[in-house]
């Protein structure tokens, strides 16, 4: 961990380890989202119905449930460095076959693919908490988190603009094209730039690879009933595509996708008990020991405040235009306004976290979001356009500022773990994605607002059960010796 100072508009040590950590998710986040402000015009390009779009915005997301987790063990065990730089320049090439595609197939593939790309952000998480000190750990988080986020705001800000500079039915295909190419060219600089560590630092390795440790025999249960959710959203994903959906996929294969999601869940209860099978025979000394809890209660609000973001990054747009008869390009314009407010609201929860404690934090926080899905349920045409945009931006506040404070704790449970912890947090965000996505194409807007809602309340009494960090956590080095970091 550095001593320097913390001074945003330093390029040196621990902040240029930030700067460029934001940028690639931000890059990352420029690539995700670089279909949906130009989605009317993507609909017309290959004839899509309004069934298939929704689609579309559901297989986005769908991969990042388990490329989080799988990101997130990749990263613990090879070094933030590596697997950055390999997964922008792999997801490069999703982007590429979505900007060719012919056919509804051939574009539900690209996004699909593309979903793995969304789980750059756990990677950064892990990178930048073995830069900082606890004390300044929630404001970098934030600042990595909210200026990286900001990559869909940007997409949907320039990339329409940018595909009427092109020009022609192909305008959108050049512009999507582009963004590939930048994460192509970032994964290269990313790698020549940065370092897993500070000079000096040891990079913590968990003690097995497979699955998640957990110290007692309480969290085991209950990490497995936490893994369910992760498939539900899974097969809800395959229902969809089925033919009770919009029949992408045959019922035969769907069934055998269900069989395929049971068998692998199975795997990973083996996989688990083979990592955690000596906690049934000797408890874990409490100096080694994390509450799972911890982990649980920020899966539910990530749940919420992640996932309706994506959620509604997603379909803003398209709520903008149909509500108020706005061309796709002004409607992307507006429809930014949700996600600009990453500049400063997730760095404002983080730093709110470091000053007021974890806990109190997000109680508030979580409080302030279902108020603002509750106000944004009730936007209609009748609304002065500039109100349901301020609308927009307060829901946002709550939303981004609390995935702020969520991110500011995850780093403080476990550190060898944080990869994985961050990973499975950062995977029940697209869980809540796909299951408020799948919900928008059931419902009108208006109750899609009051379902995330709802699901806010119940993330705010989850949070009561969560206890504030505080003291340190050990970490073992290879000598044997401990090493105890502050949390506090």
């Amino acid at each position: 961990m550095t001593t320097e100072s913390f001074n945003i508009f330093s390029f040196k040590g621990k902040m240029k380890t930030l700067h460029m950590s934001w940028i690639a998710f931000f890059i990352t986040f420029f690539v995700w989202f670089n279909h949906a402000p130009m989605l009317q015009a993507i609909a017309h390009s290959l004839g899509l119905s309004g069934s298939e779009i929704k689609t579309l915005l559901i297989l986005n997301v769908a991969l990042t449930i388990p490329a989080r987790v799988i990101i997130g063990m990749m990263t613990d065990r090879f070094g933030p460095k590596i697997v950055y730089s390999g997964l922008l320049a792999l997801c490069s090439i999703p982007c590429f076959m979505f900007a060719m595609a012919d056919t509804f197939t051939q574009a539900a593939l690209a996004r699909f693919l593309l979903g793995f790309i969304g789980a750059g952000f756990v990677v950064g998480i892990r990178l930048v908490s073995e830069w900082f000190p606890a004390n300044e750990l929630g404001t970098a988080e934030g600042i990595y988190g909210g200026w990286g986020n900001f990559g869909s705001a940007a997409a949907a800000f320039c990339l329409p603009a940018l595909a009427l500079v092109f020009g022609g039915d192909d305008g959108w295909r050049y512009a999507v094209g582009l963004t590939g190419l930048i994460s192509l060219i970032f994964s290269v600089i990313f790698y020549r730039n940065v370092s897993d560590t500070p000079k000096g630092s040891t990079y913590f390795k968990p003690k097995h690879s497979g699955a998640m440790e957990v110290t007692s025999k309480g969290d085991f249960f209950f990490l497995l009933a936490m893994k369910v959710p992760m498939y539900a959203a899974l097969v809800l994903l395959s229902w969809k595509l089925s033919p009770a959906g919009v029949s992408l996929i045959t019922e035969t294969v769907c069934i055998a996708i269900y069989v395929g999601l049971i068998l692998l869940y199975v795997y990973e209860v083996f996989m688990a008990w083979k990592v955690n099978r000596n906690v049934f025979v000797k408890p874990v000394p409490e100096l080694h020991q994390y509450k799972f809890k911890q982990v649980a209660v920020l899966n539910v609000l990530y749940f919420a405040t992640f996932g309706s973001e994506l959620a509604v990054i997603s379909m803003l747009p398209l709520f903008f235009a149909d509500t108020f008869e706005l061309t796709p390009v002004v409607a992307g314009m507006v429809a930014s306004a949700y996600a600009f407010m990453n500049l400063m609201s997730r760095p404002g929860g983080g730093w709110l976290s470091d000053r007021f404690g974890r806990k109190p934090t997000l109680l508030i926080l979580t409080a302030g979001l279902a108020v603002g899905y509750f106000l944004m349920a009730m936007v209609d045409s009748q609304w002065p356009i500039w109100l349901a945009v301020i609308a927009a931006m307060a829901c946002s506040f709550f939303v981004q500022s609390g995935e702020g404070a969520v991110f500011a704790t995850v780093p403080l449970i476990k550190r060898r773990l944080t990869g994985q912890i961050a990973g499975m947090t950062g995977a029940y965000g697209n869980v809540g994605a796909v299951v408020y996505l799948t919900v928008l194409s059931l419902v009108e807007y208006q109750t899609f607002f009051m379902v995330i809602a709802g699901t806010a309340v119940l993330g705010f009494i989850t949070l009561l059960l969560m206890e504030e960090p505080k003291g340190n956590m050990a970490e073992i080095h290879d000598d044997g010796s401990v090493e105890l970091i502050s949390v506090t």
